[in-house]
């Protein structure tokens, strides 16, 4: 604990934070709140280096690029009792799953849950194939989520919080500026007020989440947007909720929210 405390310090995280925890505190968060102006918002790319950079855009050594293929077969395949495919549905992908991403999370109007695009995989798969739903984190569903994305690839984000997604979309802007675990810091801290700065040998970014799911090279596999929450929750020293729990479709739709004015950014890759 001594030598995180010592790199937090040094990094100027500690510069303050007092006011603003008891302003987090004491406060209530306001709805809609933007504390990064949108002329201001940056892909996690603008903090990276150059290999990854040059990874990124190289059409053959890209390592998403396997699991964009997977995801391709797997939509062509036939599943489940009903013997369907998802092709047999939607037809070719990249009409029928045109800008689907940049919608979610969003409410299950059946269900009145609030989904991210992975539980709608899961649930079109479970309720019209007649298939078993795939894990949370299977290379499977990671390779659809994957390859749906990518029809949304170069288009802005456009989520919605009316109705029903107003109280969630709230909680999860809640989540995001209160401080957890251990380390008493909320994401606020990082990621709007100390993006840029180095911390070890990486920038700190905006935490924006447009490039999920991303090949993540410190895991060697692509990555959910979700594992990438639960690993800040663990160095916060923070309790992580369940794989699936609401609390992370709240912050995912809060940061969608904020990361509007960005375009989806498939397939990438990130340190």
């Amino acid at each position: 604990m001594l030598f995180f405390t010592i790199v937090l310090k040094r990094f100027g995280f500690f510069m303050g934070l007092a006011g603003l925890g008891a302003l987090l505190t004491a406060a209530p968060v306001l709805a809609q709140q933007r504390m990064i102006p949108l002329d201001k918002l940056k892909s996690g790319l603008a903090f990276t280096g150059p290999e990854i950079l040059d990874l990124q855009a190289d059409d053959f050594a890209n390592p998403a690029l396997p699991s964009m293929d997977r995801g391709a077969k797997l939509w062509k395949q036939v599943a489940g009792k009903a013997d369907k495919s998802c092709q047999s549905c939607h037809g070719e992908l990249s009409a029928s799953m045109k800008g689907v991403a940049t919608r979610y999370p969003a409410i299950d109007k059946a269900s009145g849950q609030l989904f991210n695009l992975e539980d709608r995989i899961r649930q079109c798969r479970q309720k019209n194939q007649k298939a078993n739903e795939w894990p949370f984190e299977s290379d499977e569903l990671l390779a659809m989520t994957l390859y749906v994305t990518s029809a949304s690839n170069g288009m802005p984000i456009q989520v919605s919080i009316d109705g029903k997604a107003q109280p969630r979309f709230e909680a999860g802007q809640k989540i995001f500026m209160t401080r957890q675990g251990q380390m008493n810091l909320a994401c606020t801290q990082c990621h709007d007020q100390r993006y840029g700065i180095k911390l070890f040998t990486d920038k700190l970014s905006q935490g924006q989440p447009n490039a999920y799911p991303a090949y993540r090279i410190e895991w060697q596999r692509l990555a959910s947007l979700e594992r990438r929450l639960r690993f800040c929750y663990t160095g916060v020293k923070a309790d992580i909720p369940p794989w699936g729990h609401g609390d992370m479709r709240d912050i995912s739709l809060y940061l969608m929210w904020r990361a509007q004015g960005l375009n989806i950014e498939v397939p990438s890759v990130r340190k």
